[in-house]
């Protein structure tokens, strides 16, 4: 077995093969957005309100409640999200297996173009498109694939992303009150963390997805770093001007 760049590439009795990763979405996406989502969010809150020169606890309970409100809403969006997708998906899954009952010899002529299109003679798709449309289950599938870019047989759970978006978010969330949680009262140790975190994220996701690693550590680190800043400097101008 060898890889080349990510990509597993297994050798087999009939010649070579090999295994892409996951790009579904069902579990990647919403874990990677709802981790730096959380990590971004609680840690620019706790830069603004710890700029504005409140107390601890006062900081504790703002990062606190950020993360229950933020973890909550990532997740719910995220499930409603996905469960939409997917009504809308059905729905024209639906369309496409009427069409087919009622207009086969049209669905058919399709499925030929499609086959065409993907460089087979006349002869060739229209075999194809016969030994596809004998089977309608399978014609159905074909012409969802191709028409709406999905398999029907293989979407994203709506509780998979919704629980991965929540349970990232709080995971993200508490690394900057972690400081503040055992009794420091400074909000560097709180930035220094985040930072750590968020180049460790972003290396996390380009070595998930063969990007540099270090360049996908560094950019996530200015992105989140842009974000602390601009809250920071906004705290601290409302905290010295309500002084």
């Amino acid at each position: 077995m060898t890889t080349k760049r990510g990509v597993r590439v297994v050798g087999s009795s009939s010649g070579w093969t090999h295994r892409h990763r996951d790009v579904s979405g069902g579990w990647l996406r919403p874990t990677v957005f709802g981790a730096v989502d959380g990590l971004v969010t609680n840690a620019a809150l706790i830069a603004g309100v710890g700029g504005s020169g409140v107390a601890a606890h006062s900081i504790v309970l703002t990062g606190l409640a950020g993360l229950v409100a933020g973890a909550f809403s990532m997740g719910t969006g995220e499930y409603v999200s996905v469960t939409n997708q997917n009504e809308l998906v059905a729905a024209e899954v639906a369309l496409e297996a009427d069409m087919l009952h009622r207009f086969p010899q049209e669905e058919r002529a399709e499925l030929v173009d499609r086959f065409r299109s993907y460089g087979a003679d006349v002869d060739t798709a229209q075999r194809m498109a016969d030994a596809v449309s004998r089977d309608p289950a399978q014609a159905l599938q074909i012409h969802t694939r191709s028409e709406l870019g999905v398999d029907p047989q293989d979407l994203p759970s709506p509780v998979l992303a919704g629980s991965a978006s929540f349970v990232a978010f709080s995971l993200g969330a508490i690394l900057p009150l972690i400081p503040y949680l055992l009794g420091v009262t400074s909000l560097i140790p709180s930035l220094v963390i985040s930072g750590c975190a968020l180049f460790a994220g972003g290396a996390v996701v380009g070595r998930m997805t063969g990007r540099p690693v270090l360049h996908s550590g560094f950019r996530q680190l200015a992105l989140g770093a842009v974000s602390v800043a601009f809250t920071f400097a906004v705290g601290h101008v409302i905290g010295a001007s309500a002084a």
